[in-house]
């Protein structure tokens, strides 16, 4: 019964560990005795190796205290959902937004699974690592009974900018070293009220020329030096586009500025878009200095402007208000000195703008665009400290290390103090318009800033998308109808964002709907016309061409790429598509009645009504309705039409036929036979 067991690990008396277990044989060299297993073995065991590791009949499976303590934690824990997890005490639990559950399980201590298990049980099916929504977190929370605090972007970043130990917008040096810095200016208003035109007065410039349509299509920051009280004075001029599609550009411009001018023309009044950009500055919380424009033409009246906007809160200080008001005209250059001293001296009286000029520079990017040769070209107004170039610099989540630096007049600078406007080269990718930068220690600093802000609008984008669906989310779904998908493309962050703002405004109700499945800056690339392909989609290129083998393979795959330089023509063509996309909508038309005078039965053709027409045309084949008695018997239509002995196509008024109706015979006298024509109505 035994097994030699010999091997080049065997012992005796059955130590060895490459053996066979005995059987109940006499034990042999390298053999455990009759009846016992090995080490590790087990006894008795002839074919499972009476030398192996795996645990004998002595050996205990222990687990360890932790895991011990842990099991009858459990046990001793409520059922929440069915699940047997330790609540909180209503503690405050801090999490950024696009969290996943194993995110936070690490904060509460418990098995990820355990939070799958209790939402799985609420309804709903998420995995440990997927990021899940504010509301979702929230609900888990209360659940739990711990008191969940989502995070918003702004407190995240400026945790995280802690973390590097980095103050953004903190002045560092004594009041004493401070300095007065030009103030930042906002021109805003209607459109065509003359913005551009007064600021290319200032500047003795062109702008307009170069604009399509003679409308600003993006953002422009320009200095302008003037004489105040014998002093030499700067002060920085944003130009915001007049468009209504341009409301965020103009948001972005009153939230960097420290006055708004708004330029109302004299001859024109206060319109729709000088109350929208008035609201803008008011939210922003700024002074605002009232430019009253194009005072020189026929019908000019400053002060049917001046008392418009009283109504709206700006009182004028000759009124005994304390809005300035200055009447100007951009073409004979009357009042623009007295225009640039009513900006400085209410900088002066109401703000204060004093800034530290050594501390590393801070700004805003009021807006980039990707230069084919240049690479990634940032606007940006320094509103803090010096620009230097070769700093090391973020911008959102693009950063790199400052290789040139324009001013507003295309003149190449080595440095940019506060309030100077300049076009920064060197960053790695497009920022956003209106991303915050900051001047860092290194451009290893700057990497890992850019790298966790990407990560976290990545995340923050999923939790996003990452919402319940529901039965009612289902049926809409279902019912939906049609969907037209855009790629855009344009010149600059700015205008793609503002093009898409508008395109999404675009009511057109539930039959039919929008999606952007992708934006970016630059020309089109074939990239792009792949995605285009796959999905479907139409590509809009704002102010940019298609690049290299593009248009080709455009051609080859049939996408249809569109160009537009003025983006109100891109609404308006995206617009039209959409309403071709809805169902059309059928009214009925009445065509004629024809009343029924006698009855025939013919076996060939069956029951036949004889009628008189007594209003419209009856048409054959036409839709028909049989009425008896003010009720509707029978929907069918004009099978066979004759006219005495003759088929015909039609018989009017006043005229006698014979009619059969399709799969209908039961025709009295005195009923009524009427037609109609379902026509298409056009959608609007």
């Amino acid at each position: 019964m035994g097994a030699s067991g010999q091997g080049p690990s065997s012992r005796p008396g059955g130590r060895g560990r490459g053996g066979v277990g005995g059987g109940f044989g006499a034990p042999t060299p390298g053999q455990a005795p009759a009846g016992r297993g090995g080490r590790g073995g087990r006894a008795g065991s002839g074919t499972q190796g009476a030398f192996g590791r795996s645990g004998g009949p002595n050996r205990k499976n222990k687990k360890s205290k932790k895991a011990r303590r842990q099991e009858f934690d459990e046990m001793e824990a409520p059922t929440i959902s069915g699940v047997r997890i330790r609540p909180g005490d209503g503690q405050t639990i801090r999490l950024p937004r696009g969290s996943s559950l194993t995110d936070l399980a690490e904060k509460i201590s418990v098995d990820p699974a355990q939070l799958v298990q209790v939402l799985f049980n609420m309804g709903e099916m998420v995995t440990a690592t997927q990021s899940v929504s504010d509301d979702t977190l929230e609900i888990l929370g209360t659940e739990l009974n711990y008191d969940i605090q989502v995070v918003s972007p702004e407190d995240e970043d400026r945790e995280l900018l802690s973390s590097f130990d980095i103050d953004f917008g903190e002045n560092l040096a004594d009041d004493a070293d401070l300095v007065v810095r030009p103030p930042i200016v906002t021109v805003m208003g209607h459109v065509d009220h003359g913005k551009t035109k007064l600021l290319d007065a200032f500047r003795h410039t062109n702008v307009v020329a170069g604009e399509a349509g003679g409308i600003t299509q993006a953002i422009g920051a320009y200095q302008v030096t003037t004489e105040v009280d014998g002093q030499e004075r700067q002060v920085t001029f944003i130009d915001t586009p007049g468009h209504e599609a341009f409301t965020a550009m103009r948001a972005r411009g009153a939230q960097v500025t420290d006055i708004a001018v708004l330029v109302v023309a004299a001859d024109d009044g206060v319109m729709p878009q000088t109350i929208e950009a008035l609201n803008h500055a008011k939210a922003a919380d700024v002074p605002i200095v009232v430019a009253v424009n194009k005072i020189d033409k026929v019908g000019a009246d400053p002060t049917k402007v001046r008392g418009q906007l009283t109504e709206y809160g700006l009182v004028p200080d000759t009124y005994g208000g304390d809005t300035m008001f200055v009447d100007v005209s951009a073409v004979t250059r009357q009042g623009l000195d007295e225009l640039l001293t009513a900006i400085v001296l209410t900088a002066d009286a109401e703000l204060d703008l004093r800034v530290d000029p050594d501390m590393p520079a801070q700004g805003v990017a009021i807006e980039a665009h990707l230069d084919r040769g240049r690479g990634p070209v940032t606007t940006a107004i320094v509103q803090r400290g010096t620009l230097r170039i070769g700093d090391p610099l973020v911008a959102g989540n693009s950063y790199g290390r400052v290789r040139a630096l324009i001013n507003d007049v295309g003149a190449t600078v080595d440095e940019a103090p506060p309030s100077t406007p300049v076009q920064i080269l060197g960053l790695t990718a497009v920022p956003g318009a209106g991303d915050n930068f900051l001047v860092v220690d290194d451009e290893r600093t700057a990497r890992q800033i850019g790298e966790r802000r990407e990560a976290r609008m990545r995340a923050a984008a999923l939790a996003k998308s990452a919402k319940r669906r529901t039965l009612e989310d289902l049926f809409r779904e279902m019912e939906k109808g049609e969907e037209l998908n855009l790629i855009l493309k344009g010149d600059s962050a700015g205008s793609v964002e503002a093009l898409e703002d508008a395109l999404l405004g675009i009511d057109v109700g539930d039959e039919v709907s929008l999606r952007i499945i992708d934006r970016g800056v630059g020309a089109i690339t074939e990239t792009n016309v792949t995605l285009a392909a796959a999905s479907d989609a139409i590509i809009i290129g704002y102010r940019v061409r298609a690049q290299g083998h593009a248009t080709q393979l455009a051609n080859q795959e049939g996408v249809d790429i569109r160009y537009y330089s003025i983006i109100y023509q891109a609404i308006d063509d995206i617009e039209s598509a959409l309403k071709g996309m809805l169902k059309p909508i059928f009214e009925e038309q009445e065509r004629g009645t024809a009343q029924v005078r006698q009855v025939f039965r013919s076996s060939k053709v069956g029951v036949i009504a004889g009628c008189m027409v007594m209003s419209g045309t009856i048409r054959r084949h036409a839709k028909a309705r049989l009425v008896r008695d003010g009720i509707v018997v029978a929907e069918t239509s004009i099978n066979t039409l004759r006219r005495e002995k003759d088929d015909v196509v039609e018989v009017r008024e006043g005229y006698e036929c014979g009619v059969t109706l399709d799969g209908f015979s039961d025709i009295r006298v005195d009923d009524m036979i009427e037609t109609y024509e379902m026509v298409e109505k056009p959608r609007v």
